[in-house]
């Protein structure tokens, strides 16, 4: 499959950001197209009309099943986050938001949280500020010329961010680091495009 991160063509781009939904229902899980549409629209929505930005212990949680339905499931990590008090995830979820639009500091502070690793930091970030942050996805870091192995750590999604971010700039408005995110994704299909091509 040629490299859609070479590609200068603006239409490639476009075609595999116009195919994130249909790859969306292509994976399988059976709640991954409901939680898909709350994480990209409602969200953001409700972290944005909030007067002091942060998440709620429901929104850890589900954002948590966005993730591992679109990815790998690890139950042990969802009961991890749910473990969590909700007085420390509103805590916690403000104080990271009101470090954006810091690269690194309000990955680090939500990755406080128990169960909560780069990854599930990125998806909330991504929400709340998606011109800074884009969700860390491995099969998307595989893309990205010179990022090395996939790493969940903090050092190697701060250089995933700052290359998604390079490349949102490169291809101008109105392109973010979450839209360039999304459009890599899709261009491999997803995990279910991984197991095809296997």
């Amino acid at each position: 499959m040629p490299t859609l991160w070479n590609s200068d063509s603006s239409n490639a781009w476009r075609a595999a950001l116009d195919r994130y939904e249909a790859v969306i229902e292509q994976q399988g899980a059976a709640r991954l197209p409901e939680l898909d549409r709350w994480y990209r629209e409602d969200f953001p929505a409700a972290i944005a009309a909030r007067k002091t930005p942060h998440i709620t212990h429901d929104e850890l949680v589900r954002v948590t099943e966005w993730k591992m339905a679109r990815g790998i499931f690890r139950p042990r990590n969802l009961v991890l986050v749910r473990g969590n008090a909700p007085e420390l995830v509103e805590r916690t979820s403000t104080a990271a938001l009101a470090a954006i639009p810091d690269p690194r500091r309000p990955i680090a502070l939500l990755a406080d949280l128990a169960g909560v690793g780069p990854a599930t930091a990125s998806a909330i970030a991504a929400a709340a500020a998606p011109d800074v942050y884009p969700f860390f996805d491995e099969l998307v870091g595989a893309q990205v010329p010179g990022l090395g192995t996939v790493a969940f750590t903090p050092a190697y999604y701060a250089k995933y961010a700052a290359a998604l971010r390079d490349r949102a700039e490169q291809l101008g408005d109105p392109w973010t680091p979450v839209t360039v995110e999304q459009a890599l994704w899709a261009h491999v299909g997803g995990k279910a495009g991984t197991r095809k091509a296997k």
